[in-house]
């Protein structure tokens, strides 16, 4: 590992605009209790972010009695990190759909999705929750001509499924473009206003919330244990929304990966684009305004690679704020944020049981990036299956389902699993002095045939822990940015001194002598 005389936290402090999302500089603070005895309620949810509290609603709303267990706070994992886009349109999502699951899957995750929309925004109204809820259009994107047939195959593929879709040439975007797919009457929000004031009304309701409440295990029987570090919550079902499933009995550590991505918030000269924009090339690129008290501001989002695959995640900011500068007359950039997001196998979410003997335990899971939109269809799926109703979408989305040409998929997945598991565990070290360890530096170094990951924090002291991931013993990789372990198996995440930040581990990285 090379040492340069501009050091790493000087690096990260010439980052462009303030370490945390839009969303956190302007909502408080939750300060919902940790648990303290155990509890019996009709259904207990794992996980507090919008696919555990809309669920969590639904159920409220049908008359349940209803806990949220969240590991640290509410609305601070995936959901606070989003773009919050609520959209039918994933990319070119749709020509995959058809030649993978025929038109009649296809069919379905459009009618999900849309009913997705409107129900949030039936909830938005009926709840009048303010949280800065807009219909917006939504486009797909290509500014090269090879493109141009897939974008065009999309549209007449989405047009045929009943999606409000069209092809234009033109957008308000301050750039040209080759051609795109447009969704009219989709939306945008601020994510965390939204279920924030959903928790209110369960706290006021009745249903408990618990914050920095790890669950640890579930154990099914006729009535289920939610296990926890603090006790042990039980309910006649349990929903695993812990964004990765810490409870893993159908092996989706094996038929998913975990990716990164990184936005930047920024004030603009001039007009802003009218709608939300994602583009079809690599690096992809995502872009929607929104709403504040000083004005609109910009999302620009996009650099996704897999978790942790980059060490040097700073060159990635500074990658969006490049283009966001070619492509946008940029007065500041006000913040800036990553999140962290499951692709599946065949690019559809898991919602529903969460293993073939499984009768009570239920899961959603791998929502790969468009995770605002289905974590609505998330709750209508799962509440109908707690309440008893049959649901129209619940087999497409069906966690147990695998198809023959997802084999190759699987195993090429894995054996990338392998490969860090073993081999990297033989020769992963790094050549540096720890005595001239820059602070905010990092990494893994080897002596007398023992690994140590080390890492300098702001102050400049020392942190040792293991680079052993807690999940699987997979080498973790230290990501300069976020100042975090990351494992590149399957995306656990843990601080600079082993604490997990996120699953699927849930024990800490262990401490050693630095």
């Amino acid at each position: 590992m090379e040492i340069h005389e501009t050091t790493a936290a000087e690096e990260n402090r010439n980052l462009p605009g303030k370490p945390t999302t839009l969303w956190f500089d302007n909502t408080p603070e939750t300060h919902f209790p940790v648990l303290e005895k155990d509890l019996l309620v009709d259904t207990v949810i794992v996980g507090g972010g919008i696919a555990g509290i809309t669920t969590a609603t639904l159920l409220k709303d049908a008359g349940q009695r209803v806990a949220v267990i969240e590991a640290r706070k509410i609305v601070t994992g995936v959901t606070g990190h989003s773009t919050a886009k609520i959209t039918s349109l994933h990319g070119l999502i749709y020509q995959h759909l058809h030649s993978h699951f025929g038109e009649e899957g296809a069919r379905v995750y459009a009618d999900a999705n849309q009913t997705a929309i409107e129900t949030m925004a039936s909830l938005i109204e009926t709840k009048r929750i303010a949280c800065d809820f807009q219909k917006r259009s939504a486009y797909t994107y290509t500014d090269t001509e090879k493109d141009l047939d897939k974008v065009a195959k999309e549209v007449q593929i989405a047009r045929s499924l009943g999606l409000p879709a069209s092809y234009v040439e033109a957008t308000s975007l301050p750039f040209a473009v080759k051609g795109a797919i447009c969704l009219t009457n989709q939306a945008q929000f601020h994510p965390r206003k939204f279920v924030l004031h959903l928790a209110e009304e369960l706290h006021k309701a009745g249903c408990a919330i618990f914050e920095e409440t790890r669950a640890l295990d579930i154990v099914e029987g006729d009535i289920v244990e939610a296990i926890t570090d603090k006790g042990v919550i039980r309910g006649k079902k349990v929903v695993v929304a812990s964004h990765f499933p810490f409870k893993d009995p159908a092996f989706f550590f094996a038929r998913m990966y975990p990716k990164r991505s990184y936005v930047l918030a920024a004030r603009i000269r001039g007009t802003l684009p009218d709608g939300m924009f994602y583009s079809t090339s690599e690096p992809y690129v995502s872009v929607r305004s929104h709403p504040t008290d000083k004005g609109d501001i910009l999302l620009i989002g996009g650099q996704n690679h897999k978790t942790g695959h980059v060490r040097h995640t700073s060159e990635l900011y500074r990658a969006v704020e490049r283009l966001a500068r070619q492509r946008f007359d940029v007065e500041s950039i006000e913040y800036r944020w990553s999140t962290q997001d499951n692709v599946t196998l065949d690019r559809v979410p898991y919602i529903g049981r969460i293993s073939p003997l499984s009768q009570h335990v239920y899961v959603a899971t791998g929502f790969a990036g468009w995770g605002i939109a289905h974590s609505m269809v998330a709750a209508i799926i799962l509440s109908d299956a707690i309440l008893g109703r049959s649901n129209p979408w619940a087999m497409f989305y069906d966690p147990l389902r695998i198809k023959l040409r997802d084999t190759s998929k699987l195993v090429t997945q894995n054996l990338h699993a392998v490969k860090h598991l073993a081999i990297e565990r033989l020769i992963a070290s790094e050549s540096f002095d720890v005595k001239t360890l820059p602070k905010e530096a990092g990494g893994v170094i080897k002596a007398k045939l023992k690994s140590t990951a080390v890492a300098r924090d702001d102050k400049g002291d020392l942190h040792a822990v293991s680079p052993a991931c807690t999940h699987m013993k997979c080498i973790v990789t230290w990501n300069d940015a976020e100042q975090s372990w990351d494992c590149p198996c399957h995306g656990s995440r843990f601080s600079i001194d082993g604490a997990v930040i996120h699953g699927p581990a849930l024990k800490p990285l262990e401490k050693k002598a630095p």
